[in-house]
């Protein structure tokens, strides 16, 4: 079983209490298809578990089948220097249909992200940080988007908010016993 590598830290975008029971790590693409049907399973399970889950979304742009990809990964880093990721997670995923520069470029300024920020971010200011995340999800075993992991061990279940609030569940109890 692939188990998470590094482990989620203080360096991760997550959500929900640090110290919660669940941890749910996806290593997602912006214009994964797959991935935005999972932003909205997240969501649901998010809403179910409430302060019992903590979240992380960790970068692995599919940049050889996903032209917007990296691009997309840049402007959330920009938001996120921001205090503005999950804002951006939100409006990429809500609007994963159009993300080319343009389209980036007004998110960005519906989101007060300067238009210098993004030009840096476009020119490989977070290259470093994407990369990072990308390499720890090939060291996890990750092969496409979205891969999951629940409390560091890979999740290869049904990808609707049953079979994975159900997964979750499992694992709550079972760290209970």
């Amino acid at each position: 079983m692939n188990t998470l590598s590094p482990p989620v830290g203080p360096h991760d975008h997550s959500e929900g209490p640090a110290d919660a029971p669940l941890t749910l790590v996806e290593y997602g693409d912006f214009q994964c298809p797959y991935c935005g049907a999972m932003y909205e399973v997240v969501k649901s399970v998010q809403h179910a578990l409430g302060k019992n889950l903590k979240f992380v979304f960790r970068q692995f742009p599919l940049t050889q089948l996903h032209e917007h990809a990296l691009h997309a990964a840049e402007f959330a880093e920009a938001a996120a220097a921001l205090g503005k990721f999950w804002q951006a997670h939100a409006m990429l995923f809500e609007n994963q249909n159009s993300l080319g520069d343009r389209a980036l470029a007004d998110y960005a300024t519906r989101l007060a992200i300067p238009t210098a920020a993004l030009e840096s971010a476009f020119a490989g200011e977070f290259d470093e940080r994407i990369q990072r995340d990308f390499s720890g999800g090939l060291r996890s075993g990750v092969q496409g988007t979205p891969t999951l992991f629940i409390n560091g061990r890979l999740y290869s279940g049904e990808r609707d908010a049953k079979g994975l609030l159900d997964a979750l569940l499992a694992v709550s109890e079972d760290s209970a016993r």
